[in-house]
């Protein structure tokens, strides 16, 4: 059976992700290539298309005159809930990247959405497809760090903030760092946790070296005037069994201690960090010890390959799981929550005060 797609977005993300991934699956037939500067659409379609594929400039006109099995929606945080759901509504199912939405109000109608047409929905977290993420997944799984009460999640740039696009746009993104790679890093603890029932969140928000003017950035100095956004967020979150998790974000921050997309974790059994590849440390035969995995010599269980990219196995596990009519692995009720945990991060940055969480989400 072959699936076919369209892709909403074909900017960075669409081209150097999605497309890349998805041209690599055989079940794949990339038909629809959409996105408001339709020169790039063109571009996508030239790449990664096929002499029959239509290009779009209207996501609009595309799911009303192609008959689609699956979308893909790579576009700011501001459309993401509107498009991922008028897909649904037209029968198709959809990867919507990372974070799931700009609110949690429009994540939990992307959530109801799903149930209401029985399509499945996915968020572009590939972070839990690298190998370290997959092997300490295992050892949580078999219980071999306990109860794991306390976690960092850290998303920490020295200088790297994105110039390009929107992402310095509050309005369009919703936020800076928290929401572009905190929101990874928050993804990735849970997920480990498998704890997704928070309590209350404090955290603070700084707009601090955004205001520098010529700063060294890996990309090139910002310009203040429109770093509308964070450039460092924390949060602390505390969850209802009374495990806590801090969270750190930023793109500038005066540290030596830079680590993106990782998490560390501490169970009463033993801990895990991903500092310098994996490592579990614990206490034996009242010994202290420190034991380095070694990634090299394995593969990922679900995969049926040697491919190790996160972006192909997170591509391929989501085609398989529409062919076979399977659960994906990002669950959108799992990305609802950490969108929710992100919301309550900037809202209590705001208020001063600590945002408390009942059984619906948010209050």
């Amino acid at each position: 059976m072959t699936l076919k797609v369209g892709v909403i977005g074909c900017g960075g993300i669409g081209t150097k992700k999605h497309l890349p991934a998805l041209a690599k699956i055989e079940e794949v037939e990339i038909v629809a290539f959409c996105d408001i500067i339709v020169e790039r659409a063109v571009d996508a379609k030239k790449e990664f298309g096929t002499e029959d594929s239509q290009v779009f400039a209207d996501y609009k006109e595309m799911l009303e005159t192609m008959e689609l099995d699956v979308v893909h929606v790579c576009t700011p945080n501001d459309t993401h809930a509107e498009l991922s759901i008028a897909a649904m509504e037209a029968d198709a199912h959809v990867m919507c990247e990372k974070p799931m939405a700009k609110t949690a109000e429009q994540a939990r109608a992307m959530v109801e959405a799903a149930k209401r047409t029985g399509k499945k929905l996915t968020i572009g977290y590939q972070n839990r497809f690298r190998t370290d993420s997959q092997h300490l997944h295992k050892i949580v799984e078999e219980g071999g760090l306990g109860d794991i009460y306390f976690a960092k999640a850290h998303a920490i740039r020295r200088r790297a903030v994105p110039t390009w696009g929107v992402f310095l746009d509050e309005e369009a993104q919703g936020g800076g760092p928290l929401i572009d790679i905190g929101t990874h890093a928050l993804d990735l603890t849970l997920w480990l946790m498998n704890n997704y029932k928070p309590k209350f969140v404090v955290g603070n928000a700084y707009h601090k070296l955004a205001e520098h003017k010529n700063a060294a950035n890996a990309w090139g100095p910002w310009d203040p005037a429109k770093f509308t956004v964070e450039d460092s967020a924390f949060g602390y979150v505390v969850m209802e069994n009374g495990a806590s998790i801090f969270l750190e974000s930023s793109w500038a921050l005066n540290t030596l201690d830079v680590k993106e997309a990782k998490t560390t974790l501490m169970g009463d059994k033993a801990g895990a960090d991903m500092n310098d590849g994996l490592t579990i440390n614990g206490e034996e035969h009242g010994l202290m010890y420190e034991k380095n995995v070694n990634l090299s010599t394995g593969g990922v269980a679900f995969y049926d390959g040697e491919e190790s990219d996160p972006e192909l196995i997170e591509a391929r596990q989501w085609i398989d799981a529409i062919l076979n009519d399977t659960t994906p692995t990002v669950l959108p009720e799992q990305a609802l929550v950490v969108t929710e945990i992100l919301e309550a991060i900037y809202k209590s940055s705001k208020t001063g005060q600590p945002v408390f969480f009942n059984e619906e989400g948010e209050e």
